[in-house]
């Protein structure tokens, strides 16, 4: 009940989740981990983010700047050149359109091109990003990138003791220590003639042996030049040798882009989590510290937008996988994806192809990686999840198609237009009704009255007859289409290049509406574009329905005014 009351405001866009969402992705990039330049041209990416929709994605996720394991940051100029035109042409088509970026000034012209989704990879931290988007309309997705694992660091003991007595004893220990040095020279002068010099020990000025690192052991330090320097100028030393920890030279070294930093020690920390000779007594860390640094952070930057002005509704969180994890922190969070769930919000699923997904599965290439992604897309909606973000969403859609007809019973109902001017119109029309009634896992619950209309369009043509059937259906709105689509054919309607648009024809099956179903792209639009303007759609509605002008309306259709309307009905042709 919590997943099918959720909803999702995404500027225009309002989506429910009584079944999960689909969002493809779409790179527009020639580095990203897995299909890195195979949609870098914008025609290419155009023509495939719309085949995605109409493979069955409900939003594109374009984006410009690939965040994989060391990569190399992009400037938000030529992420714009690259993302903008695909942003504005599948938004031209109806897709609901997410901008992955985390770059203010990109979401800003993504929106105004079209975007109704802002993914923020580095979770809304910046905030020049919070102030844009409680200006907006937009879907925001909070994302949580960082290291759940604190890295261990090693402190040198300090003790403090103020007292005078203390402070006397102290300096004698020091005293008698450095006569017994100077005594001892002579004899090692001897030993080291016959045995050889050891190495020195690393040590900071003033004899202070340097702490080891999370990664790796550090450069040695190079001793004082002079014994005779002052404490200034032991401080100045110190300060010069210390050796930078790598966090700090990777910080320099991208210009201070922390996400760069972190992604480039993500690639290395499945070697630097837990030492090989260290043993463990379970298999995966603990959840609680992992689930406490996830959870609070996805919490506290909603609640952070929330409090700047973005309404709940609009909000989507996501744990980030691969983002600074390991591949054991990432099942860990998955596991835990009903306790993420609960927060509220729609919980995203974005584990395609990533590195822990090859780890459980055993598949070393990214793009090989769909199957295994689909197991664990599965595990994670079963728990809770709402929206899975994939690669291959063709393919995934047919895996979801198939597993919620089996396991998720539940009808919706959707209108069909049915329209004929060539043969026996009304036969047609009743023909029709049989079939749609004769599809799988779909029955006929009404049917308006059969009435005559002018042609619309194309107007040197004879009158139709129309009617609108009222259906229930568990089918996915493509996969309904498809079989409106068969009926048309096997009725006799032409749709080859050759015919003649909004010509003569047998039978013409429209989808006009279904019961929570937003969608775009060349082959689907839902709700139909053109309900609005066509009196031979809305006239036969209200025998259906309550006011359907009013009801499309309210699901974001403009309604003309029946005297601005094309194909009106001039007269009734009997009953269904």
């Amino acid at each position: 009940m919590a997943n099918d009351s959720k909803t999702w405001r995404c500027g225009k866009y309002e989506l429910s989740f009584d079944r999960p969402r689909i969002m493809g992705v779409l790179n527009v990039t020639p580095d990203s981990f897995s299909d890195g330049g195979e949609h870098f041209d914008p025609d290419a990416a155009i023509e495939y983010g719309l085949a995605m929709l109409d493979a069955g994605a409900d939003i594109i996720d374009v984006g410009g700047e690939s965040t994989r394991p060391g990569f190399t940051p992009v400037n938000p100029d030529e992420e714009a050149r690259r993302v903008l035109p695909v942003v504005r042409a599948l938004a031209k088509e109806g897709a609901i359109v997410s901008i992955d970026t985390r770059h203010v000034a990109v979401a800003k012209a993504a929106v105004r091109c079209g975007a109704s989704i802002v993914n923020d990879v580095t979770g809304f931290t910046d905030p020049k990003m919070v102030e844009f988007v409680k200006t907006s309309t937009c879907g925001v997705i909070v994302m949580h990138a960082g290291e759940v694992a604190a890295p261990t660091r090693t402190h040198a003991t300090v003790q403090l003791d103020t007292s005078a007595a203390a402070f006397v004893a102290e300096k004698a220990r020091e005293a008698a220590a450095e006569a017994a040095r100077e005594a001892e020279k002579p004899a090692r002068r001897r030993r080291g003639k016959l045995l050889g010099d050891p190495k020195p020990e690393a040590k900071l000025p003033g004899g202070v042996v340097q702490p080891s690192l999370p990664f790796g052991e550090p450069e040695p330090a190079t001793e004082p030049a002079s014994e005779q320097e002052t404490p200034a100028a032991e401080q100045a030393a110190a300060a010069e040798t210390v050796a930078p920890a790598p966090e700090a030279t990777e910080a320099a070294s991208e210009s201070n882009d922390r996400l760069a930093a972190m992604m480039r020690r993500s690639a290395r920390r499945e070697e630097a989590y837990v030492p090989t000779s260290q043993l463990r007594r379970f298999t995966l860390p603990d959840s609680a510290p992992i689930m406490r640094r996830v959870m609070g952070f996805l919490s506290d930057q909603a609640r952070a937008l929330i409090h700047a002005g973005v309404s709940r509704d609009r909000i989507c969180i996501d744990p980030g996988p691969g983002f600074g994890k390991s591949a054991n922190e990432d099942i860990v969070i998955q596991r835990e994806t009903a306790k993420m769930a609960s927060l509220g919000y729609p919980l995203m699923c974005a584990v395609s192809r990533k590195r822990f997904v090859g780890a459980v599965s055993g598949v070393t290439e990214a793009a090989e990686r769909d199957a295994a992604t689909f197991g664990v897309c599965l595990g994670a909606i079963q728990a809770g999840a709402n929206i899975v973000r994939v690669h291959d969403a063709a393919g995934f859609a047919q895996f979801l198609n198939g597993y919620w007809a089996v396991a998720k019973p539940q009808p919706r109902r959707a209108f069909v237009a049915v329209g004929s001017n060539l043969g026996h119109r009304c036969d047609n029309i009743r023909a029709a009704r049989d079939m749609i009634a004769e599809i799988p896992l779909t029955c006929v619950s009404n049917s308006s009255k059969i009435y005559e209309s002018e042609p619309a369009y194309e107007t040197r043509q004879d009158a139709f007859a129309n009617a609108v059937i009222e259906i229930k259906t568990e089918l996915a709105p493509l996969v309904l289409l498809d079989e409106l689509m068969k009926i048309e054919a096997e009725l006799g309607r032409d749709r080859s290049k050759k015919a003649k648009v909004n010509g003569p024809r047998t039978i013409d099956l429209d989808l006009l509406w279904m019961d929570g179903e937003t969608h775009g792209g060349k082959k689907l639009r839902l709700p139909h574009p053109l309900i609005g303007e066509r009196d031979f759609v809305l006239v036969p509605l209200e025998d259906l329905m309550h006011d359907p002008a009013r009801f499309f309306r309210y699901n974001g259709v403009e309604v003309k005014e029946p005297e601005d309307r094309v194909g009106h009905i001039v007269g009734e042709l009997g009953r269904m």
